[in-house]
């Protein structure tokens, strides 16, 4: 949606916040953070009324009211309360009616900039509880929740990392920093003109919608077409929080990545198409509550708990709540599936196998998970009967041809996908080599032979 009616909008805002900040960073950089808040609230103030800033900063005073008691169930009991009201009758055309004026951007941005506000305050509030010694003062709150380009469209930053980069002194930039900046901003530019003549020329968006034409295609234009769905919503969320996120970068911020590519999914636990509220649940429900993730009771209810949020945070309703369900039953089975397999006699039957067919073996059980991903989330993208359509077909309908066909091209697509992030993992993290043995003293007998130094490149090809 952005791409074609709010893109002016957004990139003028953006560019202005580009320009000041550029200024105050050569002439006062150590109040940078202060001309980040008052170009953010004018920003707001213009774009949406006084009213509106009101609003929000009674939020905003309302939950840090609250986090100076440190007492977290009761910040997070708050925020999902405040954070219902936007959801819900007749609290939300009260608090829209704080918006001044009558335009087609008005209901994105008011949304948009209401909920993420409410993310942000409960992430202070329960930093805030984790304090050990006094408080943040709300200055710093006012700081965080209204740094423009996070404001209306995220993504979110956790609260302690914002406040660690907003106030660092040392903004001195990396070898080539600016030209990996320059480089991503070009390559950014050419994919909203691509997708600006995709969604000129090819429907892709508006085809699912239409039941009587969906019924005349073919299986393989159909499963091409769920795919395609899912590929384009990935690109528009990567598209608008990589331009984000070069600006933030130009603020000597670090925010978090753009969401990681459908293609590459194959796991429930990684399945996310924003980066930033994801490390908001994973940090404060999913792994609070779930621990180590080993334990099938606490999983559950850290996983219920997730989804519980993530239902009011997208807004209750039938297809929400499907989407919610299966993905929280696939999350779950996961792990279900984790500790059948880790018991006998199929842990020592894994044992005796290689590395690569026990990859492969793996492989069969993620391709199966991988369309199971693309089924669940085309539920929240397009419709309940689309979903159903395009399972019969890939199931039932198209059974054995169809469907032995597109699982073995998701197969070995996925063992590419294995062996590219097992590659990666190899130069992110590389075995540590073992140290060398301290030097035989003076008064030693005489040493043996010294064995032969292994070769580092000969040990890690290995």
């Amino acid at each position: 949606m952005w791409f074609s009616t709010f893109r002016e909008h957004i990139l003028f805002a953006l560019s202005g916040h580009v320009l000041f900040a550029k200024i105050c960073s050569m002439l006062a950089p150590q109040h940078r953070s202060l001309v980040y808040l008052a170009y953010g609230l004018l920003a707001v103030w213009t774009s949406m009324g006084w009213t509106y800033v009101t609003l929000i900063l009674s939020h905003c005073i309302l939950l840090y009211s609250i986090s100076l008691v440190k007492i977290r169930w009761l910040c997070f009991a708050t925020g999902l309360c405040t954070l219902a009201t936007f959801k819900c009758e007749p609290f939300v055309s009260w608090q829209a009616g704080f918006v001044e004026g009558d335009f087609e951007l008005r209901h994105v941005l008011f949304y948009g900039g209401c909920g993420f506000t409410i993310m942000r305050c409960m992430s202070f509030a329960l930093e805030n509880c984790e304090r050990k010694d006094g408080n943040y003062n709300i200055l710093e709150l006012l700081k965080y929740n209204f740094y423009l380009p996070f404001f209306y469209f995220g993504p979110i930053m956790t609260f302690d990392k914002f406040y660690v980069q907003v106030n660092k002194s040392d903004l001195t930039r990396k070898e080539r920093e600016m030209w990996n900046i320059s480089l991503q901003g070009l390559i950014h530019l050419g994919i909203i003109l691509v997708v600006d003549v995709l969604f000129h020329f090819m429907y892709i968006l508006t085809i699912p919608t239409d039941m009587k034409l969906l019924k005349n295609l073919s299986d393989w234009a159909l499963v091409g077409l769920a795919y395609f769905n899912l590929v384009y919503d990935w690109v528009k969320a990567a598209v608008m929080f990589g331009v984000i996120n070069i600006v933030s970068r130009l603020d000597h911020m670090d925010p978090p990545k753009p969401p990681k590519c459908i293609t590459m999914l194959y796991v429930f636990a990684e399945t996310h198409f924003d980066r930033g509220i994801n490390d908001w649940l994973c940090k404060y429900v999913y792994d609070y509550l779930g621990g180590k993730h080993d334990n099938v009771v606490e999983e559950l209810v850290a996983t219920l708990c997730t989804f519980g949020v993530t239902t009011l945070w997208l807004g209750p309703c039938e297809v929400v709540l499907v989407w919610a369900f299966f993905n929280c039953f696939g999350l779950n089975f996961e792990l279900w599936a984790a500790k059948f397999f880790s018991m006998e006699p199929f842990a020592s039957f894994e044992m005796t196998m290689s590395e690569a067919m026990s990859r492969r073996v793996r492989g069969i059980f993620n391709t199966f998970n991988f369309w199971n991903i693309v089924l669940f989330n085309i539920l929240a993208l397009n419709s309940l009967d689309f979903a159903k359509l395009v399972a019969k077909r890939l199931l039932l309908k198209g059974f054995p041809i169809t469907t032995i066909v597109v699982m073995f091209v998701t197969y070995c697509l996925i063992q590419v996908i294995k062996e590219r992030e097992r590659r990666q993992a190899l130069i992110d993290d590389p075995d540590p080599l073992p140290a060398a043995p301290p030097p035989p003293t003076s008064s030693a007998a005489a040493p043996a032979a010294a064995p032969p130094v292994a070769d580092p490149s000969k040990e890690k090809a290995e």
